[in-house]
């Protein structure tokens, strides 16, 4: 793969040292929000769930933030802006996501009164083989989505700077994921949840801003945006950007060319769709609000806020195909991830982009935040606390073990954003949905609803969806398989040398395959193995409904 500099481009993007600046205010904010929120000697529930001290409302708009990652800000714009309406379908998933969540998941996980999936999970089933299982996929999962987040890091810190070459890039994401697991160590989740409130109204408010601006040069006319990101790509260098320069407009841009690609839509949709109900960190957000009516009140905020914001992107992405062009966004750090900041320097020079980048990067901390604690979690009370000391430890020795797994965890991170920061994000995080709506949403939905579920089913159905997803992930174009565009170098495979070719998947999302066959296994490892027990189904079924107990749950 030829490496892109960004020599040329970096003289168009203002200051560098105006850039990181605005910048340094908003991580030097930030860090004081956390550290006065986050002060004093915490217990394992408060690290993990803030106590459940915060309300719907609070809860949603932490939500919010937590969902509105890199992906949705700096992938969904790129996507848009090369893709046109092929890649506001990402947005359409996404949102529609929430419905399954809010009418399937969010009352019945928050009654449970827990504090990790795992604790829904193995609560009627065999504790220990089901803790282990269900730590391997929600660890998979939380590294996928890291990935894509580091990235976008790596892509927005480079943009800011003006940063040329591999090297400096992976420097870059070393130094982004470092600061971000200090936020972690320091805040717990109270910290994590103040700093994703904050940034989701400053997030939502800047995308505004941009999206008033963007339409007030074309006279508030939609259609004249539109046909604005039309003629600058028909006018790219690039031949195959200006051949298509239309299909911006229509379905199949990039997912109706051949039948293969229609086929990987309905893969990628299902993925999407399922796999908001199955994310680990967005289930442990159900339990820092008391009630679950407050959980179910905040998903309704943040399904409001979601699908407001999903517009805005729109405007956004269309906006940045129109006043940067594709030739540019493509020959930028992150590449279609650059998108975004690079209209708000078109729209208003080095300070607008300070401002937006610095939002982004407040974006990519608080959702990394989000996804180190579950993890460290996870870890912590699961495997450590349930499976190695069989539940005979100290809260200060679980907190201790979390504080250090958040560390192991961040340098996995930081490693794996290296080797992904060339992707878009919001394809990386489409994979960490297909693996969650293979490996989780199929156990969670039997544990709740199926009586006859039982261990082996559960077994069956976690390590079946998640083995089946990532070796398929690993057998697909996404990591080998497509070649280098001749023009600008890029790829859109993780291995771009044209000699190195193992993929025998043809699918980009594995979902289509992953996710019934785990609904599958599930079925088939329950009737083929004899343990019943019914009376911990009732048990469970009447806190799940009711929530009785969730107190004496949670003093637990």
């Amino acid at each position: 793969m030829t490496t892109i500099t960004f020599a040329t481009a970096a003289t168009t993007v203002g200051s560098p040292a105006l850039n990181i600046g605005i910048f340094a205010l908003f991580v030097a904010f930030t860090l004081g929000i956390v550290i006065k929120v986050a002060s004093g000697k915490k217990t394992a529930g408060e690290y993990y769930t803030a106590g459940g001290a915060f309300s719907g409302k609070q809860n949603g708009i932490a939500i919010a933030g937590d969902y509105l990652s890199a992906a949705s800000f700096l992938g969904i714009a790129g996507a848009i802006a090369l893709q046109g309406y092929d890649g506001f379908l990402y947005s359409i998933g996404f949102l529609v996501a929430w419905l399954v969540a809010l009418l399937l998941v969010a009352e019945l996980m928050r009654n449970t009164g827990r504090f990790t999936m795992a604790d829904v999970l193995s609560y009627r089933l065999k504790q220990r083989p089901v803790r282990i299982a269900t730590s391997c996929s929600v660890l998979a999962v939380s590294l996928f989505y890291l990935l894509a987040q580091m990235a976008g890091a790596g892509g927005l810190v480079s943009l800011l700077l003006g940063i040329s070459g591999e090297a400096a890039q992976n420097l870059v994401i070393a130094v982004v994921g470092i600061v971000m697991v200090l936020y972690v160590l320091i805040g717990g989740m109270k910290g994590t949840t103040w700093v994703q409130i904050i940034k989701a109204v400053m997030l939502i408010a800047a995308a505004f801003v941009m999206s008033i601006w963007v339409l007030a040069k074309y006279g508030f006319n939609i259609s004249g945006l539109f046909q604005g990101a039309v003629d600058t790509a028909a006018s790219s260098t690039n031949a195959k950007t200006a051949a298509n320069a239309e299909k911006l407009l229509t379905p199949g841009l990039k997912y109706g060319l051949t039948t293969t690609s229609k086929i990987d839509f309905i893969s990628l949709s299902m993925a999407l769709v399922l796999g908001t109900a199955g994310l680990p960190h967005v289930l442990q957000r159900f339990y820092t609000v008391p009630t679950s009516k407050q959980a179910r009140k905040s998903v309704e905020w943040a399904i409001w806020l979601i699908g407001g914001f999903y517009l805005l992107t729109l405007t956004i992405g269309f906006g940045a195909g129109a006043l940067v062009g594709p030739d540019v966004i493509n020959a930028a750090p992150g590449k279609a991830n650059a998108a975004a900041p690079l209209l708000a320097f078109e729209l208003g020079g080095s300070v607008l982009l300070g401002i937006v980048a610095g939002i982004a990067f407040a974006t990519i901390l608080a959702v990394v935040a989000g996804l180190t604690i579950t993890s460290s979690a996870t870890f912590a009370h699961d495997l450590y606390k349930e499976v190695f000391k069989r539940g005979n430890t100290t809260q200060e020795q679980e907190v201790r073990v979390a504080r250090l797994a958040a560390v192991g965890i961040g340098v996995v991170a930081i490693f794996g954003g290296m080797l992904a920061k060339s992707q878009n994000i919001a394809f990386l995080v489409a994979l960490a949905f297909a693996v969650a709506a293979s490996a989780n949403l199929p156990t969670i939905l039997y544990s709740l609803f199926w009586k006859r579920f039982n261990t082996r089913g559960a077994l069956w159905s976690i390590y079946g969806g998640l083995l089946s997803s990532i070796v398929l992930i690993l057998f697909s174009p996404v990591v080998s398989g497509k070649p280098a565009d001749p023009k600008t170098g890029l790829s859109a495979s993780m291995i771009t040398n044209p000699d190195i070719d193992f993929h025998v998947f043809p699918l980009d999302n594995p979902g289509l395959i992953s996710i019934p066959l785990a609904f599958f296994l599930g079925w088939l490892g329950t009737v083929t193995s004899k343990e019943f027990d019914p009376d911990k189904y009732a048990e469970m079924e009447v806190r799940s409904l009711t929530g009785h107990g969730v107190a004496t749950a949670l003093e637990h």
